[in-house]
Protein backbone atom coordinates (compact mmCIF):
# COMPACT_ATOMS: atom_id res chain seq x y z
CA UNK A 1 0.00 0.00 0.00
CA UNK A 2 1.30 3.49 -0.09
CA UNK A 3 0.96 6.83 1.74
CA UNK A 4 -2.24 7.68 -0.47
CA UNK A 5 -4.01 4.80 1.11
CA UNK A 6 -2.76 5.54 5.05
CA UNK A 7 -0.80 2.81 5.27
CA UNK A 8 2.43 4.19 5.89
CA UNK A 9 4.75 1.93 7.72
CA UNK A 10 8.24 4.36 6.69
CA UNK A 11 9.74 7.17 9.29
CA UNK A 12 10.60 10.45 7.35
CA UNK A 13 14.00 11.31 6.87
CA UNK A 14 15.11 13.26 10.19
CA UNK A 15 11.86 11.87 12.74
CA UNK A 16 12.89 10.47 15.76
CA UNK A 17 11.66 7.05 15.66
CA UNK A 18 11.15 6.65 19.40
CA UNK A 19 7.07 5.97 19.65
CA UNK A 20 5.10 7.96 22.46
CA UNK A 21 3.32 5.80 24.90
CA UNK A 22 -0.19 7.47 24.69
CA UNK A 23 -2.52 6.75 22.41
CA UNK A 24 -3.37 9.81 20.38
CA UNK A 25 -4.35 8.15 16.72
CA UNK A 26 -6.66 6.53 14.54
CA UNK A 27 -7.19 3.14 16.01
CA UNK A 28 -8.73 -0.50 14.21
CA UNK A 29 -9.86 -3.20 16.61
CA UNK A 30 -10.55 -6.14 15.05
CA UNK A 31 -12.20 -9.00 16.48
CA UNK A 32 -12.19 -12.42 14.43
CA UNK A 33 -15.71 -14.09 14.92
CA UNK A 34 -16.62 -16.54 16.92
CA UNK A 35 -16.78 -20.19 16.42
CA UNK A 36 -18.85 -20.96 13.30
CA UNK A 37 -21.97 -23.56 12.18
CA UNK A 38 -20.11 -23.75 8.74
CA UNK A 39 -16.24 -24.03 10.01
CA UNK A 40 -17.68 -27.13 12.39
CA UNK A 41 -19.62 -28.47 9.26
CA UNK A 42 -16.75 -28.31 7.15
CA UNK A 43 -19.04 -25.76 4.83
CA UNK A 44 -17.96 -22.93 2.65
CA UNK A 45 -19.05 -20.22 4.26
CA UNK A 46 -19.92 -17.58 1.86
CA UNK A 47 -23.19 -15.78 2.24
CA UNK A 48 -24.88 -19.45 1.57
CA UNK A 49 -22.72 -21.52 3.35
CA UNK A 50 -22.73 -19.39 6.22
CA UNK A 51 -25.41 -19.29 8.99
CA UNK A 52 -23.98 -17.75 12.09
CA UNK A 53 -22.01 -18.93 15.14
CA UNK A 54 -22.33 -22.15 16.78
CA UNK A 55 -23.50 -22.59 20.33
CA UNK A 56 -19.68 -21.90 21.55
CA UNK A 57 -18.99 -19.44 19.36
CA UNK A 58 -21.61 -17.25 20.84
CA UNK A 59 -20.66 -18.56 24.22
CA UNK A 60 -17.05 -16.98 23.14
CA UNK A 61 -18.90 -13.78 22.24
CA UNK A 62 -20.45 -13.68 25.56
CA UNK A 63 -17.35 -13.94 27.14
CA UNK A 64 -15.79 -11.25 24.99
CA UNK A 65 -18.77 -8.80 25.92
CA UNK A 66 -18.27 -9.60 29.36
CA UNK A 67 -15.16 -8.80 29.49
CA UNK A 68 -15.10 -5.39 27.72
CA UNK A 69 -18.14 -4.17 29.71
CA UNK A 70 -16.23 -4.85 33.11
CA UNK A 71 -12.95 -3.71 31.54
CA UNK A 72 -14.57 -0.56 29.60
CA UNK A 73 -11.37 -0.69 27.32
CA UNK A 74 -13.40 0.20 24.34
CA UNK A 75 -15.98 2.50 25.46
CA UNK A 76 -14.34 5.09 23.91
CA UNK A 77 -14.83 3.67 20.36
CA UNK A 78 -17.13 5.67 18.08
CA UNK A 79 -17.63 3.33 15.63
CA UNK A 80 -19.02 -0.31 14.74
CA UNK A 81 -18.45 -2.30 12.01
CA UNK A 82 -19.02 -6.09 10.65
CA UNK A 83 -19.03 -7.83 7.14
CA UNK A 84 -21.84 -9.08 6.08
CA UNK A 85 -22.13 -12.92 6.58
CA UNK A 86 -24.08 -13.81 9.70
CA UNK A 87 -20.77 -15.21 11.50
CA UNK A 88 -19.53 -11.60 11.90
CA UNK A 89 -22.79 -9.86 12.12
CA UNK A 90 -23.31 -12.13 15.13
CA UNK A 91 -20.73 -11.33 16.58
CA UNK A 92 -20.95 -7.40 16.45
CA UNK A 93 -24.57 -7.87 17.68
CA UNK A 94 -23.22 -9.79 21.01
CA UNK A 95 -20.48 -7.48 21.53
CA UNK A 96 -22.18 -4.05 20.96
CA UNK A 97 -22.90 -3.91 24.51
CA UNK A 98 -19.41 -3.42 25.31
CA UNK A 99 -18.45 -1.40 22.27
CA UNK A 100 -19.08 2.98 22.33
CA UNK A 101 -20.87 2.25 25.78
CA UNK A 102 -23.44 0.25 24.23
CA UNK A 103 -24.76 3.34 22.12
CA UNK A 104 -23.42 2.15 18.73
CA UNK A 105 -25.38 1.11 15.74
CA UNK A 106 -24.08 -1.59 13.86
CA UNK A 107 -22.76 -0.87 10.18
CA UNK A 108 -22.12 -3.84 7.87
CA UNK A 109 -19.77 -3.80 5.11
CA UNK A 110 -18.94 -6.56 2.46
CA UNK A 111 -15.59 -5.19 1.81
CA UNK A 112 -14.58 -6.50 5.41
CA UNK A 113 -15.99 -10.11 4.66
CA UNK A 114 -13.70 -12.87 4.23
CA UNK A 115 -12.52 -14.14 0.73
CA UNK A 116 -15.31 -14.45 -1.43
CA UNK A 117 -16.06 -17.94 -2.37
CA UNK A 118 -17.83 -17.78 -5.79
CA UNK A 119 -19.57 -21.16 -6.96
CA UNK A 120 -17.76 -23.27 -4.33
CA UNK A 121 -20.00 -20.99 -1.74
CA UNK A 122 -22.35 -23.92 0.22
CA UNK A 123 -19.82 -26.96 -0.58
CA UNK A 124 -18.28 -29.02 1.70
CA UNK A 125 -14.65 -28.38 1.07
CA UNK A 126 -14.48 -32.01 0.31
CA UNK A 127 -16.94 -31.51 -2.72
CA UNK A 128 -14.92 -28.07 -3.35
CA UNK A 129 -11.36 -29.83 -3.83
CA UNK A 130 -13.22 -32.17 -6.25
CA UNK A 131 -14.70 -29.88 -7.91
CA UNK A 132 -12.60 -26.86 -7.95
CA UNK A 133 -9.03 -28.49 -6.91
CA UNK A 134 -6.91 -26.92 -4.10
CA UNK A 135 -5.62 -23.30 -5.73
CA UNK A 136 -1.88 -23.40 -4.66
CA UNK A 137 -1.44 -19.43 -3.77
CA UNK A 138 1.94 -19.83 -2.63
CA UNK A 139 2.60 -20.00 -6.51
CA UNK A 140 -0.32 -18.17 -7.92
CA UNK A 141 -2.20 -15.73 -5.84
CA UNK A 142 -4.33 -14.19 -8.86
CA UNK A 143 -6.04 -17.90 -9.40
CA UNK A 144 -9.44 -17.29 -8.06
CA UNK A 145 -10.59 -19.81 -5.62
CA UNK A 146 -13.76 -21.07 -7.76
CA UNK A 147 -15.87 -19.65 -10.73
CA UNK A 148 -17.43 -16.30 -9.72
CA UNK A 149 -14.96 -15.95 -6.81
CA UNK A 150 -11.51 -14.02 -5.83
CA UNK A 151 -8.30 -15.24 -5.92
CA UNK A 152 -6.10 -14.59 -2.65
CA UNK A 153 -4.37 -11.37 -3.98
CA UNK A 154 -7.47 -9.88 -4.98
CA UNK A 155 -9.12 -10.78 -1.47
CA UNK A 156 -6.53 -9.09 0.20
CA UNK A 157 -6.47 -5.78 -2.03
CA UNK A 158 -10.51 -5.66 -1.43
CA UNK A 159 -9.95 -5.96 2.78
CA UNK A 160 -6.63 -3.96 2.81
CA UNK A 161 -8.62 -0.87 0.71
CA UNK A 162 -11.76 -1.51 2.76
CA UNK A 163 -9.60 -0.99 6.01
CA UNK A 164 -7.94 1.76 4.91
CA UNK A 165 -11.29 3.51 4.30
CA UNK A 166 -12.49 3.24 7.74
CA UNK A 167 -9.50 4.88 8.69
CA UNK A 168 -9.51 7.80 6.00
CA UNK A 169 -13.63 8.34 7.17
CA UNK A 170 -12.41 7.84 10.99
CA UNK A 171 -9.45 10.09 11.57
CA UNK A 172 -8.32 10.23 14.94
CA UNK A 173 -11.04 7.98 16.14
CA UNK A 174 -11.01 4.41 17.93
CA UNK A 175 -13.00 1.69 15.21
CA UNK A 176 -14.23 -1.59 16.03
CA UNK A 177 -14.36 -4.19 13.42
CA UNK A 178 -16.02 -7.75 13.60
CA UNK A 179 -14.17 -9.37 11.14
CA UNK A 180 -12.71 -12.54 9.35
CA UNK A 181 -9.64 -14.34 9.86
CA UNK A 182 -8.58 -13.91 6.49
CA UNK A 183 -9.19 -9.72 6.78
CA UNK A 184 -7.02 -9.66 10.02
CA UNK A 185 -4.04 -11.24 7.82
CA UNK A 186 -4.58 -8.74 5.09
CA UNK A 187 -4.72 -6.04 7.64
CA UNK A 188 -0.97 -7.72 8.63
CA UNK A 189 0.22 -8.03 5.27
CA UNK A 190 -0.48 -4.43 4.23
CA UNK A 191 0.55 -3.07 7.51
CA UNK A 192 3.71 -4.91 8.80
CA UNK A 193 7.01 -3.37 7.90
CA UNK A 194 8.41 -7.05 7.12
CA UNK A 195 5.67 -8.16 5.87
CA UNK A 196 6.59 -6.45 2.25
CA UNK A 197 6.74 -8.83 -0.75
CA UNK A 198 4.85 -12.13 1.41
CA UNK A 199 1.84 -13.83 -0.07
CA UNK A 200 0.65 -15.11 2.72
CA UNK A 201 1.67 -15.22 6.32
CA UNK A 202 -0.40 -18.44 7.20
CA UNK A 203 -1.55 -16.99 11.01
CA UNK A 204 -3.84 -18.61 13.36
CA UNK A 205 -6.01 -16.35 14.41
CA UNK A 206 -7.96 -17.06 17.32
CA UNK A 207 -11.80 -17.05 16.76
CA UNK A 208 -13.09 -14.04 19.23
CA UNK A 209 -9.82 -12.46 19.74
CA UNK A 210 -8.45 -9.03 19.70
CA UNK A 211 -6.22 -7.75 17.27
CA UNK A 212 -5.59 -3.94 17.46
CA UNK A 213 -3.25 -1.65 14.91
CA UNK A 214 -2.80 2.19 15.66
CA UNK A 215 -1.92 4.96 13.11
CA UNK A 216 -0.05 8.12 13.83
CA UNK A 217 1.80 10.31 12.39
CA UNK A 218 4.32 7.65 13.17
CA UNK A 219 2.65 5.58 10.71
CA UNK A 220 0.85 2.36 11.61
CA UNK A 221 1.73 -0.19 14.54
CA UNK A 222 0.65 -2.92 15.97
CA UNK A 223 -0.45 -2.63 19.82
CA UNK A 224 -2.41 -6.40 20.14
CA UNK A 225 -2.63 -9.91 18.36
CA UNK A 226 -4.66 -12.50 19.21
CA UNK A 227 -5.71 -11.54 22.36
CA UNK A 228 -8.01 -13.76 24.48
CA UNK A 229 -7.48 -13.38 27.71
CA UNK A 230 -11.41 -13.13 28.02
CA UNK A 231 -11.73 -16.99 27.17
CA UNK A 232 -9.95 -18.81 29.68
CA UNK A 233 -11.42 -20.96 31.45
CA UNK A 234 -14.33 -21.11 29.01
Amino acid sequence: MNAEDGFVSGVPAGVRTAVPDQLDGTRLVLVRHGESQCSLQGVVGGPRGCTGLSAGGIRQVEALRDRLVASGELRQCTALYSSILPRAAQTAAIMAAGVGGGRLQTVEDCRLCELHPGDADGLTWSEFSAEFGEPDWDKDPDRPIAPGGESWSGFVRRAADGLAELARCHAGEHVVVACHGGVIEAAMLALLPAAPGRRRLRLHTANASITEWELSRFGWRPLRYNDTAHLRGT
